[in-house]
């Protein structure tokens, strides 16, 4: 006769112990995955083609004492125009707008998007100290529209404010509206502590949907921390967004890498000359590149940025990351002025890569494929 309390007892034991086991391997799978990307490391993510970019802290002692009494004064300040707020409602065609420093607008494929966004006073942890901005943004946070996704490219202040992020949720929710944050691995965490919920992170080539928009998170040379000891626990990217009509990149921060000749022959497949060619726009830093032995291998220069501009195969290009804030050494009028020699030494014109005055807006003709244009 069957003892059935017993017979219970042990089918419930062995249950449990095949769970542990097919969770255990489950685990251990799952880590050796996230181990084969050249990426991750145990401790956090590294670059593809360097192992470190961020300076020790006696180097930041050293640039500190050889940068003292230089005098970093601009001659002008950033240009900057009054918003076109009747535009930003409602683009005729795909549109840009730059708000300062590495925040933009880019309005395309019927989604309107915002990249780093800082409104904040000071690129900082605290509002009392810390680079302080020279110019408002380009649109005041309640002229804004209602933002379908925010990329965000890192971790460092001034690319993720905490004050603006969650001013953004907060605009959206109270329209009934919400806005989605597209973020680097180990990010979201950081956002649901906020109470931010409409989250998605992603690893470098994983891309999210939005009604047929792709987000795609693409490898760029940087490094991540908000404090002394979380460098590198969370992702850094650039982003690659493609729309039936539109496609645009935007480099984030970053130093000079293969990582740009990568990105164009990932999505060469979707970019032939027949689909519509390559980027309809890149968003590359010009900015915060002095002096270049501590800045060289997190920061490009200008000329350096034309050559991201040439590797991504941009049909466009505008500058970003400068004018804004007083980062590193060069003053805030000085990438304009190197932007103008690398291009003229690489044989690029301002039509191609030029920069935008804060609050200024660029519209650009929709992409069209050789098939579309057949079929007129």
């Amino acid at each position: 006769m069957v003892n059935w309390p017993i017979a219970a007892a042990k089918y419930a034991f062995i249950a449990i112990i095949s769970v542990a086991i097919l969770t255990f391997f489950s685990n251990s799978n799952a880590q050796n995955d996230i181990l084969s990307k050249a990426h991750h490391t145990p401790t956090g993510f590294k670059n593809n083609y360097t192992p470190k970019v961020n300076k020790s802290f006696g180097d930041f002692l050293r640039w500190q004492w050889e940068s003292w009494g230089l005098d970093k004064t601009a001659n002008s300040p950033t240009p900057s125009v009054q918003a076109d707020l009747a535009l930003l409602k409602a683009p005729a065609s795909p549109a840009v707008t730059w708000l300062g420093h590495a925040t933009a607008l880019v309005q395309a494929s019927g989604l309107t998007v915002l990249v780093d966004p800082v409104f904040s006073e000071r690129a900082s942890p605290v509002q009392l100290f810390g680079p302080k901005r020279a110019q408002p943004p380009g649109v005041a946070m309640a002229d804004l529209p209602d933002i379908d996704a925010v990329l965000i490219s890192h971790n460092h202040y001034d690319h993720l404010d905490r004050a603006s992020v969650a001013l953004l949720d907060e605009k959206a929710k109270a329209a009934g509206k919400t806005t989605l944050f597209i973020v680097p691995l180990g990010l979201k965490a950081w956002f649901n502590g906020m109470g931010i919920a409409s989250v998605v992170e992603l690893d470098w080539w994983q891309h999210h949907t939005i009604q047929g928009v792709e987000f795609h998170l693409t490898p760029v040379q940087h490094w991540s921390a908000r404090s002394i000891n979380d460098r590198s626990t969370t992702l850094w990217g650039g982003w690659a967004v493609l729309g039936a009509d539109f496609h645009w990149y935007y480099a984030g921060d970053t130093g000079y890498s293969r990582d740009f000749a990568d990105t164009a022959k990932h999505f060469a497949p979707r970019q032939s000359e027949a689909l519509g060619g390559g980027f309809d726009l890149a968003l590359v830093p010009v900015g915060a590149y002095e002096p270049r032995w501590f800045m060289s291998q997190q920061h490009v220069n200008p000329m350096e940025s034309v050559r991201i501009h040439q590797d991504v195969g941009a049909k466009r290009s505008i500058g970003v990351h400068w004018g804004t804030f007083a980062l590193t050494d060069e003053p805030l009028d000085q990438p304009p002025r190197d932007l103008a020699i690398a291009r003229q030494a690489l044989n690029v014109t301002e039509a191609d890569f030029g920069l935008l005055a804060i609050g200024e807006s660029r519209q650009f003709a929709k992409r069209q494929s050789k098939n579309t244009l057949a079929a007129r």
